[in-house]
């Protein structure tokens, strides 16, 4: 039979006081490496957003903003690497996708004007896919917001139409450029992309294709914008917007 103590010595006995060390780790290490980690591990697999520190994607893209990445758009990644888990989608002509250079791995955004077994040209900065050309439309610079943009004046804007949307692109006639190429046709598993600032952009004109593994995700809007130029003064009219 089991004896229970009615000493009251015992009972108040006093439990070991834990050390500061685990205090610390119980109360706040823990706590925020669990939030910081579960942080991380979404953005890397499911959604994030990418700072921009180029023009080669004005007037769609400026300096400053910070682009929301859908990183599930066309396939589901092992957290932290560009593992593939299942697809269910390939990018579309028209899509800005967000990739690692195919040479010097640095991340990049663009946007896909070809996809595979598409036969790309350009004449004079006009596209032609598998040998139709390519719908522009007038697009007058008052519809820019040309206070913006990084790159000087004077531009030529026009609505380019790829897919089902159309998009602006700028021109910079007074910019060494190469404006004109043979047809290429885009091999399987690769796509063709370009900035929408066609005369400053180092694009697939420079580097070549780039191949689907290397793609992370579709740029679908801008997150918020901030104004370098202006001590990261806040663009509020670029807040939450969509492309």
């Amino acid at each position: 039979m089991t004896k229970t103590s009615t000493d009251p010595a015992a009972s108040n006995e006093k439990q070991p006081t834990p050390s500061i060390g685990r205090r610390v780790w119980q109360t706040w290490v823990k706590p925020v490496g669990i939030a910081v980690l579960t942080v991380v591990t979404f953005r890397s697999a499911v959604a994030d957003w990418n700072d921009v520190p180029s023009q080669s994607m004005e007037p769609t893209i400026l300096i400053g903003d910070r682009i929301f990445v859908n990183k599930l758009a066309y396939d589901l990644k092992v957290p932290f690497t560009t593992w593939h888990l299942a697809e269910w989608g390939d990018p579309q002509r028209g899509d800005i996708v967000i990739f690692f250079h195919p040479a010097n791995g640095l991340r990049m955004v663009k946007r896909v004007v070809g996809v595979p077994g598409d036969i790309v040209e350009m004449r004079g900065n006009a596209l032609l896919i598998n040998g139709a050309p390519v719908t522009y439309q007038p697009l007058p610079g008052e519809d820019v917001d040309t206070k913006e943009l990084a790159d000087p004046a004077p531009w030529n804007f026009a609505a380019e139409q790829l897919g089902s949307a159309s998009h602006p692109v700028m021109s910079q006639p007074m910019r060494p450029a190469m404006r004109s190429f043979p047809p290429v046709t885009v091999p399987a598993g690769q796509f063709f992309v370009m900035g929408d600032n066609r005369d400053n952009s180092g694009d697939s004109r420079v580097f070549g294709f780039v191949p689907r593994g290397n793609i992370t995700g579709e740029a679908v809007g801008l997150a918020f914008s901030l104004d370098r130029d202006r001590s990261y003064a806040p663009r509020w009219g670029r807040f939450f917007r969509g492309f």
